[in-house]
């Protein structure tokens, strides 16, 4: 055996599947079961019997040839709002795809709010993102997802590599929305695109009445690269902007504003959201 030749870094199979349950008021993690390096915190109760839960990645980055799966259910009446404390970052590929794939399962008379910080593409990156969210009768949902092209803020726009940027949302096996995206340089550059912004994001919210759509329209009436519309009661708001923070205030602006309508409840920020 040659002792001197170069070995290969392993690459990450991390899995994680969390089951949320209504237990006397309040709503626990009935079941975590994980694989790799992807696990959550202890649940906060900051609003009553709400769960808020931090999912965390402790590698950091994902590089090519590295899985991560997460699925998430909440059973029936079960209520949580999931986040991350940190941007997700895919760094430079070896050639090789990174993939993440995210199932969100609401059952019928649940919410769940699925607000993850923004995805951190760096230029080379090659990635492969999906999000898949099924809806039971009665099921209340906001969810968002920011990528980033490039790192801005430092002067990297996304010059290689590309993004495959799936979603699909069904309501009690049939769909209401489904998107796929492929983001690369010239994406990102092109007027039909990006218009040489770096940063994309979509926010949805479901069930969503006709009756708030001014107010939530009204938010961004002065403004260039942000729009909303209604299909069959799912929201479905879309932002570009230069950089990842700018867009996060923006999807921040419209939760506080539509939480109350869709969840029932006043906005009750994460914790970690201010750190």
């Amino acid at each position: 055996m040659d002792s001197h030749k170069p070995t290969t870094p392993p690459h990450w199979q991390a899995r994680l599947a969390l089951g949320f349950e209504q237990r006397n008021g309040k709503t626990v993690l009935a079941e975590r079961r994980q694989l790799g390096p992807l696990t959550v915190q202890r649940a906060f109760y900051p609003e009553g019997g709400l769960a808020h839960l931090y999912i965390l990645h402790p590698p950091g980055g994902v590089v090519g040839g590295d899985e991560l799966d997460i699925q998430v259910r909440c059973a029936p009446a079960s209520e949580a709002l999931l986040t991350t404390p940190a941007a997700g970052k895919f760094y430079r590929s070896n050639g090789l795809a990174a993939k993440q794939s995210i199932g969100l399962e609401i059952a019928d008379g649940a919410s769940m709010e699925w607000l993850p910080q923004e995805t951190l593409l760096f230029s080379a990156a090659q990635a492969d993102l999906r999000l898949q969210v099924e809806l039971g009768p009665h099921a209340r949902f906001i969810g968002w997802d920011m990528v980033c092209l490039g790192m801005p803020e430092c002067g990297e726009s996304f010059r290689q590599g590309s993004a495959l940027l799936r979603v699909r949302i069904n309501r009690q096996g049939q769909p209401l929305l489904v998107e796929n995206l492929q983001a690369d340089h010239e994406f990102a550059q092109a007027v039909w695109g990006l218009r040489g912004n770096a940063v994309l994001g979509a926010m949805y919210a479901y069930p969503f009445p006709l009756s708030a759509m001014d107010a939530v329209r009204e938010l961004w009436d002065n403004q260039t690269g942000f729009a909303a519309t209604l299909l069959d009661g799912l929201l479905v708001c879309r932002g570009i902007a230069p950089q990842a923070a700018e867009l996060r205030t923006e999807f921040e602006r419209v939760w506080r504003l539509i939480r109350p309508v869709v969840i029932g409840r006043e906005a009750c920020p994460p914790r970690i959201w201010a750190t």
